[in-house]
């Protein structure tokens, strides 16, 4: 799909004042900076409003391949909670664009304590989003909060060692050496890019992902800042969170994709690794298909569908 394709006609001047009529603009603290966040509000009704608070993936800020997925969720009368990672998007923190899953956990429950805390957000009723990295945070904080009214985990990363196994050895080996360049100098970080065309040196050039540079450009209508300190990508074997789906007790939809080469996937294998109150549905798709059309429409059903019965 290009990136014409994806385009999307620009908002008319009542439209855009509706728009930020409609968003609440905020901060939360997390690791000694201010993180950004965001509120969207549905058109109609009053608040306190049932919410959904979204994780976002390995390279995404607030709004990377999500504006359709809040757009479709406040028409359901949902608000949706977005935010930036520290030193990501519009938050502070030094250095840039560094990422360790474990101090993401951390924002993430930052950013949850911060939605609870909100005048306009029912607090009894907070379901939690993951896409692809952010799936696997919100599996692990799903298990620890019995209390919230659901979770959505998309196209989650579960397991690190295989997404680490299904990179080539070739480019695991120049990995290493970046890695390495990184870690020997702390103070003048050392970047990689975050996508890529197929074939061309990125932390992830598989399943389309370049896609997501397109999308920014028209949907957001900004440039992308695609680069992720080398040093990351040394947590992804380690980074397991799938072992805490056995775990969770609260309603929570897993949604796969069965030729995701980014995030493999294995709907039998995830079965057995979860507890009843996990239910497991799959796409046709890779793992950046789920965000675009035709894939998207048949992905926000099944979340629609899942959130509706939890929020009568």
């Amino acid at each position: 799909m290009s990136a014409s394709e994806l385009a999307i006609q620009p908002p008319t001047h009542s439209q855009q004042l509706n728009e930020q009529s409609n968003k609440q603009k905020a901060t939360f603290s997390n690791q000694g900076v201010a993180c950004a966040a965001t509120l969207h509000k549905p058109e109609s009704g009053s608040g306190p409003y049932p919410t959904i608070l979204m994780v976002h993936g390995w390279g995404g800020t607030q709004l990377t391949l999500v504006t359709n997925f809040i757009e479709a969720f406040n028409k359901a009368g949902l608000a949706v909670m977005t935010f930036d990672y520290p030193g990501w998007g519009e938050s502070e923190g030094l250095p840039r664009n560094v990422i360790s899953p474990w101090k993401r956990e951390k924002t993430v429950e930052a950013a949850l304590a911060f939605t609870k805390s909100h005048a306009e957000v029912d607090a009894t009723n907070i379901v939690l989003w993951g896409s692809s990295f952010g799936g696997g945070h919100v599996v692990k904080i799903a298990a620890e909060h019995p209390e919230l009214r659901g979770a959505i985990a998309q196209v989650p990363m579960l397991d690190g060692m295989l997404a680490v196994k299904a990179v080539p050895l070739p480019r695991m080996m120049r990995f290493g050496l970046d890695i390495t360049l990184d870690m020997l100098n702390p103070f003048n970080t050392h970047y990689v890019p975050i996508v890529s065309p197929e074939g061309e040196y990125s932390s992830m050039d598989r399943d389309g992902a370049w896609r997501v540079e397109g999308w920014i450009e028209d949907n957001l209508k900004r440039q992308h800042d695609n680069r992720v300190a080398a040093r990351s990508l040394a947590t992804m074997g380690f980074y397991r969170p799938g072992k805490h789906l056995k775990r969770i007790q609260i309603p929570t939809l897993v949604i796969g994709a069965t030729r995701d080469t980014v995030a493999p996937f294995d709907k039998e294998k995830v079965k057995c690794l979860s507890s009843e109150h996990v239910e497991i549905k799959t796409i046709d798709a890779n793992h950046f298909d789920p965000y675009l059309d035709h894939w998207f429409e048949e992905n926000i059903a099944m979340q629609l569908a899942f959130v509706k019965g939890l929020i009568a």
